[in-house]
């Protein structure tokens, strides 16, 4: 077995599994020993000048049948008690990995890339399942069977036991030696996986930009270079165990070639009356009794392979268990502060004072000084260049990062201070990249629900201008959106998030940039639904198209992640320069299309 913190808990959840197991084991053990003295002692039998019993034969040859029997029986035990313990252990501790990537923060995943996760939920946690299972059986049999099996050569024959002993130490050192190789080597392999991993996952990810700029062949000829580099250092690894296995393989023949050998001299003398004479004992042995010894070193045989075994998977295994350990340590930068307090009955209030944040790793600020508030029920509309800090907005109120205490409210109630859950509970979010999961539409519209209810997601379809567009599909509100909704095109995956949001029915709902792939009848639409339907309930309009914001009550100019203002539209046209350049430069666009420039 292996320990860790994060896998010894469930060695005591299972516990009863490991003990029948085990016991199994051990008795099995136990009982194929038994075997070669059987088989000696009815060669011993054959081999009387007076003639072989034949019952006692038969008495032997039973027993023999019923050790078979039992043996069965035992292994059938402990295949299922030790291996599923061991895909149980898989799961747990695959499952706390999962809630652990929840709980992790966006941070987390700028820096490490999704492909190293994956190898980590899947190739070490295979490697760990494989230890706790099959390692669990090789540590048994190497210890108790080869135990047992020593004590009974030792009393059949010291001296040859002696002989034959002295050739296994090599075996010990042989382990300890290569341990710490097949260690590194291992890591390098499971860092190679990952490097491939993130390649596959990336290429599959952009498939369409490959295709669009008809890079097929290359990506094929950089996978095909990575593809190498993994293959060379799984050669690299299995050229070390090889040898290791050979080398522990090589050993076993020759001591089995020597037993068989000096039994042979010790028989040979014996009967001839000239019995050898080491160590001050004299070895007497009959056919049977050599029959005997070769059958408990067969039986030792293997656990000798499985201890060599053992140590290839534990370098293995320790390795594995030190990176999934290293992804369970990291720290959870989002949590519930002490006597956090729960939001309920949220009105929509919103306020930002003097507020400044900074993404980690970066030294410029995305936000400045940042002040203003929204009136709880308010319809508001936030513009800006690209990259002035509209979505940072987003991020920080559904507090994807921890920002200073004292700077951002809702309702009063500073974030900092608040139960995350019921922060993001009381906010409907409609992102910027229209993320869809690979379900049906209604159960992507319904993902903030316990269960699918179609007259809601009707109801939500309509309001995001959707509904038409689902009917004319052949399999209506049952057509599968694909991976990221790739099934859809831009404009429905927005609307499809938008009632999912919707859906929701939360107090604050939060659209970023979520109507710039629809057209503007559509536009126009959503927007009269939301002044409409969500009346009296908070709503921020992300936009980058001045249109989508002209007809709201109020309208956050943001730039270069500061406020530059915050007015009515007609206002904003007098104060703000970077409005008034969008407001013109949007006419001029229209002015284009439309032939009149």
């Amino acid at each position: 077995m292996i320990f860790g913190k994060y896998i010894n808990k469930y060695y005591l959840r299972f516990w009863w599994m490991f003990l029948i197991g085990i016991g199994a084991l051990v008795v099995l053990d136990y009982v194929q020993m038994l075997t070669p003295a059987y088989l000696g002692d009815i060669v011993d039998e054959l081999n009387k000048p007076e003639g072989a019993d034949k019952s006692y034969i038969y008495s032997l040859c039973l027993r023999v049948l019923v050790i078979a029997l039992v043996m069965f029986a035992g292994r059938m035990i402990w295949r299922f008690t030790l291996f599923n313990a061991s895909q149980r252990i898989e799961a747990g501790i695959r499952r706390d990995m999962f809630l652990k990537s929840e709980r992790l923060s966006q941070r987390y995943y700028h820096e490490e890339k999704v492909g190293s996760i994956m190898s980590w939920f899947t190739t070490d946690l295979e490697t760990i399942e494989e230890y706790t299972g099959f390692g669990t059986v090789q540590m048994v049999d190497a210890l108790f069977l080869g135990a047992i099996v020593i004590v009974q050569m030792v009393r059949l024959d010291w001296v040859l036991s002696i002989f034959a002993f002295i050739p296994m130490i090599l075996i010990v050192f042989w382990g300890a030696l290569v341990e710490k190789i097949m260690a590194d080597k291992w890591e390098k392999r499971q860092k190679q996986y990952d490097r491939l991993y993130d390649f596959a996952q990336e290429n599959f990810t952009g498939i369409r930009v490959i295709k669009a700029f008809v890079k097929e062949t290359s990506e094929i000829h950089a996978f095909a270079k990575e593809a190498r580099k993994t293959r060379d250092t799984n050669l690299s690894f299995s050229k070390v165990y090889i040898i290791f296995d050979n080398v522990i393989e090589l050993i076993i023949a020759g001591i089995f070639a020597f037993i068989l050998g000096f039994g042979s001299w010790f028989i040979y003398s014996f009967v001839s009356g000239n019995p050898v004479v080491l160590f001050g004992h004299t070895v007497e042995m009959t056919v049977g009794e050599l029959v005997t010894f070769t059958g408990y070193f067969d039986l030792l045989i293997w656990p000798l392979i499985a201890m060599g075994s053992l140590v290839s998977m534990y370098s293995r295994t320790r390795t594995s268990l030190k990176r999934i350990t290293a992804f369970m340590d990291q720290p959870e930068d989002i949590n519930d502060p002490e006597n956090a307090t729960v939001l309920t009955d949220v009105q929509g209030e919103v306020t930002f004072d003097h507020f400044s944040f900074t993404y980690p790793g970066k030294d410029k600020p995305v936000l400045s000084d940042v002040s203003f508030s929204v009136r709880a029920g308010e319809i508001i509309g936030v513009v800006g260049r690209i990259g002035s800090g509209k979505t940072s907005l987003a991020n920080i109120l559904l507090r994807l990062y921890n920002i200073d205490p004292g700077t951002v409210f809702i309702d009063g109630q500073d974030i900092m201070s608040c139960n995350v859950h019921s922060l993001r509970d009381c906010i409907a979010y409609v992102p910027q990249d229209n993320f869809l999961f690979s379900q049906k539409i209604s159960e992507n519209i319904a993902f903030s629900c316990k269960e699918v209810d179609m007259e809601k997601v009707r109801e939500a379809a309509v309001f995001a201008d959707l509904d038409s567009n689902v009917r004319d599909f052949p399999q209506g509100y049952d057509t599968v959106t694909g991976e990221r909704g790739v099934t859809l095109s831009g404009g429905q995956k927005q609307r499809v998030s938008i009632a999912r949001a919707y859906i929701k029915d939360a107090p604050i709902l939060i659209m970023d940039d979520a109507v710039s792939a629809v057209d503007l009848k559509t536009e126009e639409t959503i927007l009269r639904n939301i002044r409409e339907q969500r009346a009296g309930k908070t709503t921020i309009i992300i936009a980058s198209r001045v249109s989508t914001v002209a007809g709201l009550s109020r309208v956050l100019v943001l730039n270069e992640g500061r406020v530059e203002a915050f007015d009515t539209p007609e206002n904003l046209m007098n104060v703000s320069p970077t409005y008034q350049k969008m407001v013109y430069l949007q006419t001029l666009e229209k002015e284009v299309k439309g032939g009149e420039a």
